[in-house]
C-alpha cells in the first residue's frame, strides 16, 4: 500500500492525561509510530508535549466564555481545517471530544473517518449533571459523528454491543473490535526499598494486606457502592483510595461522607487512606505492587485499562462483571467477577444495590483471606497482560482497520 499517512485527533495527550482514553492515544501513538510505511500526525487539545509530528490547539477566543461544550466543538472546528488541508490519508479520532473534528475534516478533505470509542454519552447520563445543556451537545456530537464513520473501533466486545445498541443506524460492519493494551515493561511489580518509603510516607504499611482503588471520582466508577462494600472487610485489611477529579460537587461529597462514615465504623485502628492528587505513574505501581487485591467496581468500564495496569503489576482483582472487563479479568485465575443485574436506562445502576455491595463485600473478604492465593492470581494476570494485551498488538490490529477501511 506505500506510505500511509494517519491524523490522530485527540483530547488528551501528554503531558495532560486524566483517563484511559488518554493512556490509549499517547500508547498506541508510540506504537504506530514504530511500525513501517505509517506517517502519524497527532493533533490535541491545550499545549501537548513537544515532538515531532504534534501540534497543540486551545479554544478559539470567540468562545473562551462559552460553555465547555462549545468550546470543545470551537477547538474541533480549528483541527478539522487542518486535518482537511495536510494531505492525511485517514483521520482517527478519540473521544466525543474529538470526534467532530475528525467527522468535519474527513468530510472537507474527502478522507476517511476512523473513531475509537473508549466510552458513550448514551451509556453515561450523569454527565448531565455535570454539563447540563453541554450534554445534549456532546451527545450530538458523538452520535453524529459515529453515524458518519467510515470505521469504527471498539476496545471491547461488550463496547462493540453498546455501540449497537446506542447506535442502531451504524452498520455492524463498520465496528471492529481492537482491545485496549498495556505497556508491561513500564507497568511492572515495584518491591524496592523506594516504593515500599511511597507507601509509608502516605501512612500505609507495605507489609500488611491492603485492597486498593484507583481511578476518577464519576458515577460510573462505583465508588459509593465500594465504600459500602468495604465496611465488611475485615478491618486489618487497609484500604487504599486513589481517587480524585471528581465529575460533580454532589458525588464528591458523597464520597466524603461515605468515606468518613468508613473510617468510624472500621474503628482507629484501622487503615482507611484516601489519596485526591493524581500521583506519578511510579508510585501508583507502588501501590499496585503491594496490593493484595485490586478493586474496580465500575458499573459502566468499556474495558478499564486500569485493570490491566493493576495485573501488570502482579496484583489480583475484584471487579464487576460488566462491560469489558469479563474480557480482561478471567474469573477464578486472575481474579474475582462480581455479578450484577442493571438497570438499562443507560446508567449502570444496579437493580438490586444491597445485593451488589453484599456480592462485592463477599469477593473482596475471599480475595484477602488467603493472601498466598492472591499472589498466584496476580501473577497468572500479570501473564496473561503480557501474553493478549501488547501495545505493538493494538497497533497491529488497528493498522488492519485502517487498511479495511482504505480498501
Amino acid at each position: 500500500m506505500g506510505l500511509v499517512r494517519i491524523d490522530i485527533l485527540t483530547r488528551e495527550y501528554p503531558p495532560r492525561i486524566y483517563g484511559g482514553a488518554g493512556v490509549h492515544v499517547a500508547e498506541l501513538t508510540r506504537a504506530l509510530r514504530a511500525l513501517p510505511d505509517l506517517q502519524v500526525q497527532v493533533r490535541a487539545f491545550d499545549e501537548p508535549v513537544q515532538e515531532e509530528g504534534t501540534t497543540g490547539y486551545g479554544v478559539p477566543d470567540t468562545v473562551r466564555e462559552a460553555n465547555a461544550a462549545l468550546r470543545t466543538l470551537g477547538v474541533d472546528l480549528a483541527m478539522a481545517d487542518d486535518v482537511a488541508t495536510s494531505g492525511a490519508d485517514l483521520v482517527h479520532s478519540h473521544t466525543w471530544y474529538a470526534n467532530m473534528a475528525g467527522h468535519l475534516g474527513g468530510l472537507l478533505g474527502g478522507i476517511p473517518h476512523v473513531l475509537t470509542a473508549h466510552s458513550l454519552e448514551p451509556m453515561r447520563p450523569w454527565k448531565a449533571e455535570q454539563l447540563g445543556g453541554g450534554y445534549a451537545v456532546s451527545s450530538y456530537a458523538e452520535r453524529t459523528a459515529y453515524e458518519g464513520a467510515a470505521g469504527v473501533i471498539a476496545v471491547s466486545a461488550g463496547m462493540r454491543e453498546d455501540i449497537l445498541a446506542s447506535y442502531p443506524q451504524v452498520d455492524p460492519a463498520k465496528v471492529h473490535v481492537v482491545h485496549n493494551g498495556i505497556d508491561s515493561q513500564l507497568w511492572q511489580r515495584d518491591t524496592s526499598d523506594a516504593a515500599r518509603a511511597v507507601l509509608a510516607e502516605h501512612g500505609v504499611d507495605p507489609d500488611r494486606p491492603s485492597a486498593v482503588f484507583v481511578g476518577r471520582i464519576t458515577r460510573q466508577k462505583g465508588l459509593p457502592y465500594l465504600l459500602r462494600a468495604l465496611r465488611e472487610v475485615p478491618p486489618e485489611v487497609q484500604v487504599v483510595l486513589l481517587a480524585g477529579a471528581p465529575d460533580t460537587k454532589e458525588i464528591a461529597a458523597e464520597v466524603k461522607g461515605l468515606t468518613d462514615e468508613l473510617r468510624t465504623q472500621r474503628g482507629a485502628d484501622s487503615t482507611v487512606v484516601w489519596i485526591e492528587e493524581m500521583l506519578p505513574r511510579q508510585q501508583v505501581i507502588a501501590f499496585l505492587s503491594h496490593a493484595t487485591v485490586f478493586l474496580c467496581p465500575s458499573v459502566y468500564e468499556p474495558l478499564g485499562i486500569v485493570n490491566l495496569e493493576a495485573m501488570a503489576c502482579g496484583a489480583a482483582v475484584v471487579a464487576t462483571a460488566t462491560g469489558g472487563i469479563p474480557e480482561v479479568v478471567v474469573d477464578g485465575e486472575t481474579g474475582w467477577l462480581v455479578p450484577i443485574a442493571q438497570v438499562t436506562d443507560g446508567t449502570g445502576t444496579p437493580l438490586d444495590p444491597d445485593a451488589f455491595v453484599a456480592d462485592l463485600a463477599a469477593a473482596i473478604t475471599d480475595a484477602v483471606s488467603d493472601p498466598e492465593r492472591a499472589a498466584r492470581m496476580g501473577e497468572a494476570g500479570r501473564q496473561r497482560a503480557i501474553e493478549q494485551f501488547s501495545w505493538t498488538t493494538v497497533a497491529e490490529r488497528t493498522l488492519e482497520v485502517y487498511r479495511h477501511v482504505l480498501g
